[in-house]
């Protein structure tokens, strides 16, 4: 079962993972926030407590198995992966100041960093363009930073559908990341998938996913003029584009293809699917023990919810301490 931090745990995997701990049935939490540290630092009743419900814990990426593992929780990495041959791949040579971002417009994101970086971009290439696609509640505001920085050649193309986003892709030069909280984002993988030389920040796991100097640049978070210089070297310095573009795609060739993540999957399942010992249990009747693992955790959660009247639709709004 997918899952997120916060609310999006507490409403989705965690009464599956109560389910199968009662019943003795192996489940699978496949965790994919960025936020994982504060999540169940914050949220101790309900977050670490219904983590552990889990048979098996997978991640993305070596970040967040870094993470659990503070936590006391072994998790395993299988990394994310993308359909190259949707994806056109083109070399870029020499590339032009054609800068595209595709995360969406809230706040962990940072769009606005991005947005600054590209009013340092322009100052040296007036005909530089900006490439936006993405939706949010910070658009407005985005849309008013833009203006008052006077940013021409900005396109704001809204959410995409894939097909469209692979045109895109195409369509740029370069790929700009400008996130505060991340783990292992796609759109990067499918960035080096399309040939695009990427100049992004270092928040979270990102640089489990780009190696500095070798499949991209990475720059401090909050930081314009040093995201800035990285779009600056990948338009001067002759090879460089190309160079890591060619190492990013080839990465993402042998690490971020079905392909290679197949045999992780199918091996993980395997395991939890082997007969177990016969017993009660075993036949689907859960142990005392578990039975209070799982009783514990409900209570908590029916806590929770009674304590907390207003649900929270992003995680970087309000980060609610009672769980």
């Amino acid at each position: 079962m997918f899952s997120a931090s916060y609310f999006s745990f507490l409403l989705a995997p965690l009464p599956a993972l109560v389910a199968g701990r009662l019943f003795r049935k192996p489940t699978i939490l496949n965790y994919r926030s960025g936020e994982a540290e504060d999540h169940l630092t914050r949220w101790k009743r309900t977050g670490l407590p219904g983590v552990r419900l889990a048979s098996s814990v997978v991640v993305p990426s070596g970040f967040l198995v870094d993470v659990f593992r503070r936590f006391g929780i072994q998790a395993m990495a299988i990394a994310n992966f993308v359909d190259v041959s949707h994806l056109p791949h083109r070399e870029r040579a020499t590339p032009r100041p054609v800068l595209l971002s595709n995360r969406n417009f809230e706040s962990l994101y940072d769009v606005a960093t991005t947005l600054r970086t590209f009013a340092i971009v322009q100052g040296e290439y007036p005909d530089a363009a900006l490439l936006l696609a993405g939706a949010g509640r910070e658009e407005a505001n985005l849309r008013a930073l833009a203006a008052s920085l006077e940013l021409r050649n900005v396109t704001w193309h809204g959410a995409l559908a894939p097909e469209a986003m692979a045109r895109l892709y195409d369509a740029a030069d370069i790929y700009v990341n400008a996130s505060t909280i991340d783990n292992m984002p796609t759109s990067i993988i499918e960035a080096f998938a399309a040939g695009l030389p990427v100049a992004t920040t270092d928040a979270g796991g990102i640089p489990y996913l780009v190696t500095h100097e070798r499949t991209g640049l990475l720059a401090p978070t909050r930081d314009p003029d040093a995201l800035a210089s990285a779009v600056f070297r990948l338009l001067r310095e002759p090879g460089l584009a190309h160079r890591l573009a060619a190492a990013a795609r080839a990465e993402c060739e042998q690490r971020y293809t079905w392909s290679a993540v197949r045999d992780q999957w199918e091996a993980l399942y395997r395991n939890l699917a082997r007969p177990p010992v016969r017993s009660e249990v075993a036949r689907g009747v859960p142990d005392r023990a578990s039975r209070a693992d799982s009783i514990d955790v409900i209570r908590q959660t029916q806590s929770n919810m009674t304590l907390t009247h207003t649900a929270v639709e992003h995680p970087d709004v309000h980060r609610p301490e009672r769980a």
